[in-house]
């Protein structure tokens, strides 16, 4: 059997922990990677939008990668996001991450403004450079600049990247990317939607709810993806179960939501750093019954 890519698998876009002052828990940390590897998942993608890298002072944000590559087990592998507001300094967080051992890294398009095309391509250009696979991610939502399938074709043809994390939330895309971009490997980038992509062929998953529930989700994936009839059964009345929970990583507040989620199920989630404000007591109430709601079927 061939090693698998990378980037391929379950790479879960890690929580952060935060002490009680909101210092990162360095040790907890290090204990989740762990809990993750255990738990079916394949790799970690730290210093993403749930990892709250925004809030991260540089430092923080590199020792971050290092104690993820130092709890991962042989074969787990270590895929950092690298956005940043300069394509220098998201090149540096790539040389640095190749530096910390990582496998791969998570790039978002330049979004200081909408960039266009060219721009975009000259940003993926400069931080593939560096040497290591570069995963895109399509999120227009919150960047405001859209890796079409057509400029992802472009940047795969130049050979700048090897994957798209496609957080469109249309799952026509995976089709559309198939067609222009056949030897594009698509990821998974919203819970919400991966029984569809996985159906439209994708051979990863860059996932939120295994922070919280890792097994089931891992379980969940594979026999989405396994491309088997009698798995494709299995997986569809699992997903129905699991889609509510499963929504709130495509809402604003996913981060404070799956930290509950974890929380509830007995990892830590804890607080998130300002401007992240915890919950609406009536918003927290719903994670909450959603999530015992779940864990309470799966020990039926």
């Amino acid at each position: 059997m061939s090693a698998r890519a990378a980037w391929h698998g379950i790479h879960v876009a890690t929580t952060l922990p935060f002490t009680a002052d909101l210092a990162v828990d360095h040790d907890a940390f290090a204990e989740h990677v762990a809990f993750l590897a255990a738990n079916g998942c394949d790799g970690v993608a730290p210093n993403g939008s749930l990892g709250e890298y925004q809030t991260l002072t540089s430092e923080e944000r590199r020792q971050v990668v290092r104690t993820a590559v130092a709890a991962a087990p042989e074969g787990f592998t270590v895929m950092p996001g690298v956005a940043a507001y300069g394509s220098a300094e998201a090149r540096r967080w790539t040389e640095d991450a190749a530096e910390a051992g990582a496998a791969s890294v998570l790039l978002l398009p330049p979004n200081a403004y909408r960039a266009d095309d060219d721009t975009v391509v000259a940003h993926y250009r400069e931080v593939a450079r560096v040497g290591l696979p570069v995963v895109a991610y399509n999120n227009p939502i919150d960047t405001r600049v859209d890796l079409t399938p057509t400029l992802l074709a472009r940047l795969h043809d130049e050979g700048l990247i090897v994957a798209v994390k496609e957080f469109s939330g249309d799952v026509r895309r995976a089709w559309e990317i198939r067609e222009v971009a056949p030897e594009l490997d698509l990821l998974i980038g919203a819970d919400d939607v991966l029984l569809e992509l996985g159906l439209a062929g994708a051979v990863g998953w860059i996932a939120g709810y295994p922070n919280a529930i890792p097994a089931v989700t891992s379980e969940l994936y594979r026999l989405a993806t396994s491309g088997d009839a009698a798995d494709l059964a299995r997986a569809v009345p699992l997903y129905a179960q699991l889609h509510p929970l499963l929504r709130w990583d495509s809402k604003t507040v996913f981060v404070q939501a799956i930290k509950l989620s974890m929380d509830v199920a007995g990892r830590y989630g804890g607080p998130s750093r300002p401007p992240r404000n915890p919950l609406p007591t009536e918003v927290a109430d719903v994670v909450r019954t959603q999530t015992e709601a779940v864990l309470e079927a799966l020990v039926r």
